[in-house]
C-alpha cells in the first residue's frame, strides 16, 4: 500500500464506536498497568484495561506447543507466537486501520497444504524474530504497524515446556500420579492437576518484562487457563522476584468457570489455593470475581487471605451467559478497584 494511502487508512474517519475511556484521575493521569497471563485470558483483560489507561503493557507465557503456533515452534525453534498474536489483536488500535489489521493478523489459511491453520500473525511475527533475531523489537514493530494501544512482550526469551502432575490422568487408574508433559496435553488432561512446572527449570525472564512488573502502579494476573496460562508467569524467577517485590498493588483476575480438563470441578477458592501453593511468598491486594460464579464468599475470602487480599465481586460476565467477560463491565470493575485502592508511584 502507498504510505500516502496507508496514512490515510490509519488517520481516516472512525465510524465505529471507540470503546469509552474511563476517566483515570486528575490532570489525564493514568495508570501504569502490567497484565499477565496468555489466551483468550489474556485478550479479555487487555481488552478490558485499554478503556482505562493508555500505559498498558502484556507479559506472555511461551509455552504453547499446539496448532499453528506448536508448528513453527517445532520447525524453527521459535516462541510460540500464538499467545503474542492474540494480546496483540487485543490491543489493535479502533480506527479502520487497526480493526484491518486484528482481521488480518487474526486470519487464518484454509488449505489442502502446509498453510492450513496457520494465522497470518504467526507467520509474519516469525518472519520478523528471524528478521531482526530480536524477539521484543520485533513485536514492538509489529506493535506499530497494528497501532496497537500497548506493548506485548514475552515473559521468557526461550521456548519452554509445561509439565504437569496429573492424579487419575489414567481413568483406569484414578489415584495414580502420572506425568504429563505439553502445555495443548495439560490444558486437555483428563484427572486432576496437582502441579506444573517449566522446562527448562529456571528460564530467564525477560528484561523488559521484568522492568515493567517493577515500573507498574498495577499489576493483573488472570483471568485465563490457570495451570498453563496464569501460573506459569509465577515459574520463572526473575518474573517473580519482581512481582514479588514491585511497589505496584496486584489484583487476581479469575475465570468465571472451571475450564474442562485443566481446572474440572474448580471452585473459585481452589484457583487460589493453587496458586499459594506455586508462590506462597506473593501476595495479592484484591481477588476479583464475578459475582454469579461465585457460591461459597466466605470460602473465597479465606483463600484470599492467604494472599493477603480482599475479594471484590462484580458483575463481569457477558450477558448471554457464556463463560466470557463482557469487555465494559470487566473494565468498570478494574476501574473502580484502582480508584478504592488507590494510586502508587507516579501515578498519585
Amino acid at each position: 500500500m502507498p504510505r500516502k494511502a496507508a496514512r490515510q487508512v490509519r488517520t481516516g474517519n472512525r465510524t465505529a464506536r471507540t470503546p469509552r475511556r474511563l476517566r483515570t484521575g486528575r490532570r489525564g493521569a493514568q495508570p501504569k498497568v502490567v497484565a499477565l497471563g496468555g489466551g483468550m485470558g489474556l485478550s479479555a483483560s487487555l481488552t478490558a484495561l485499554r478503556r482505562i489507561t493508555g500505559d498498558l503493557t502484556a507479559v506472555v507465557t511461551v509455552a504453547d506447543d499446539g496448532g499453528s503456533s506448536g508448528r513453527l515452534r517445532s520447525e524453527l525453534g521459535v516462541l510460540p507466537p500464538g499467545d503474542l498474536r492474540k494480546a496483540l489483536a487485543a490491543l489493535c488500535g479502533d480506527d479502520e486501520w487497526g480493526r484491518t489489521w486484528e482481521r488480518v493478523v487474526q486470519h487464518r489459511f484454509i488449505s489442502e497444504g502446509e498453510l492450513h491453520g496457520h494465522a497470518v500473525g504467526n507467520l509474519l511475527i516469525v518472519a520478523l524474530w528471524e528478521q531482526m533475531e530480536d524477539p521484543v523489537k520485533a513485536l514492538d514493530l509489529v506493535g506499530m504497524l497494528l497501532g496497537a494501544h500497548g506493548r506485548v512482550l514475552p515473559m521468557s526469551a526461550v521456548p519452554l515446556e509445561l509439565e504437569a502432575l496429573v492424579r487419575g490422568h489414567d481413568p483406569a487408574r484414578p489415584r495414580e500420579m502420572s506425568t504429563v508433559r505439553g502445555q495443548a496435553t495439560v490444558a486437555l488432561t483428563p484427572g486432576e492437576v496437582h502441579e506444573v512446572r517449566l522446562l527448562p527449570a529456571d528460564p530467564p525472564a525477560v528484561p523488559e518484562a521484568v522492568a515493567a512488573v517493577r515500573d507498574a502502579d498495577w499489576v493483573v494476573l488472570g483471568p485465563g487457563s490457570w495451570f498453563s496460562s496464569v501460573i506459569p508467569h509465577l515459574l520463572v524467577p526473575g518474573l517473580l522476584e519482581a512481582l514479588t517485590e514491585t511497589r505496584a498493588r496486584r489484583v487476581l483476575s479469575l475465570n468465571l468457570a472451571p475450564q474442562r480438563g485443566e481446572t474440572d470441578g474448580f471452585s473459585p477458592q481452589r484457583h487460589v489455593e493453587v496458586l499459594v501453593q506455586h508462590a506462597p511468598k506473593l501476595t495479592f491486594d484484591v481477588v476479583l470475581a464475578d459475582q454469579a460464579a461465585v457460591p461459597d464468599r466466605p470460602s473465597l475470602c479465606r483463600a484470599a487471605e492467604r494472599l493477603g487480599a480482599e475479594v471484590q465481586l462484580a458483575p463481569v460476565a457477558a450477558s448471554d451467559g457464556s463463560p466470557r467477560h463482557d469487555p465494559e463491565l470487566l473494565a468498570a470493575a478494574y476501574d473502580r478497584i484502582f480508584r478504592m485502592h488507590g494510586r502508587i508511584g507516579p501515578w498519585r
